[in-house]
């Protein structure tokens, strides 16, 4: 089953073409990597998928972009969207609340009040991000507190508390510990068999280790998209990834 369908899909700033129709799917239920060098529209394309990139005035998406066979250019409960497609940055941004408040912020906002329930879930979130065990007996103290890859875990549980389709990453362990990213990486490989994963990364053995499928995006074009072992293999079906996986540009 397809999670996300984009056909001829275009984004530009103004007069500036930054993603030039491209075509791509994302199965359900698996990580899709995309990786690429920096402005090759990595980010972009994930804020294509949950509309923050109509915060961008000049911004400009043109082609299909379907969300479990809904155009999501034409939904129009854009909040309801962004609840579908949870989105963790790559600089972890808690709320200026306590550790439980920013994991049940979202189901307070769509009108959960019951203790019990709200417990329940951020019990579960804490869980699936690995970070119940280290924070269940503090979590009146500040979110803002945690260590750094703490906070990026913390940010990963409360976009699970939309309880989203499709959870998008962007560079997440670029300011953590590889300790703590190769735990985040087995809470990931865990969280697959429940929702899609897109995860965008600079660090191909990331991709190479976690990913189903890897998509090579390079100046706002696909060059390639493949299983893993096949984009990371010596004979990539582009030469251009080749280089770019061994560190020859890019």
């Amino acid at each position: 089953m397809k999670t996300i369908v984009a056909t001829d899909l275009r984004l530009a700033y103004g007069t500036r073409e930054v993603i030039h129709g491209i075509s791509f799917e994302v199965e359900r239920n698996e990580i899709f990597a995309i990786i690429g060098p920096a402005q090759s529209g990595k980010t972009s394309l994930l804020r294509c998928l949950n509309r923050t990139i109509d915060f961008v005035p000049e911004a400009t998406v043109s082609g299909s972009l379907l969300l479990e066979g809904e155009d999501v250019r034409k939904i129009r409960d854009v909040y309801g969207l962004r609840r579908r497609v949870g989105m963790v940055a790559p600089l972890p941004v808690g709320l200026p609340l306590s550790i439980y408040d920013n994991v049940a912020f979202a189901p307070r906002c769509v009108g959960l009040r019951q203790k019990s329930d709200l417990d329940a879930i951020v019990e579960r979130c804490l869980c699936q991000a690995a970070l119940w065990d280290e924070v269940k007996d503090r979590l009146s103290s500040l979110g803002t507190a945690l260590s750094g890859g703490q906070q990026q875990r913390l940010t990963i549980a409360r976009a699970l508390s939309h309880e989203p389709e499709v959870l998008c990453l962007d560079e997440f362990s670029i300011a953590i510990d590889p300790v703590t990213t190769m735990r985040i990486e087995d809470v990931l490989k865990e969280l697959r068999s429940q929702i899609t994963i897109i995860l965008v990364t600079n660090l191909v053995q990331q991709a190479r280790r976690l990913a189903d499928r890897t998509m090579f995006l390079w100046r706002g074009e696909i060059v390639e998209i493949d299983r893993s072992e096949v984009v990371f293999s010596d004979t990539p079906g582009d030469r251009r990834t080749y280089g770019y996986v061994q560190g020859t540009f890019g």
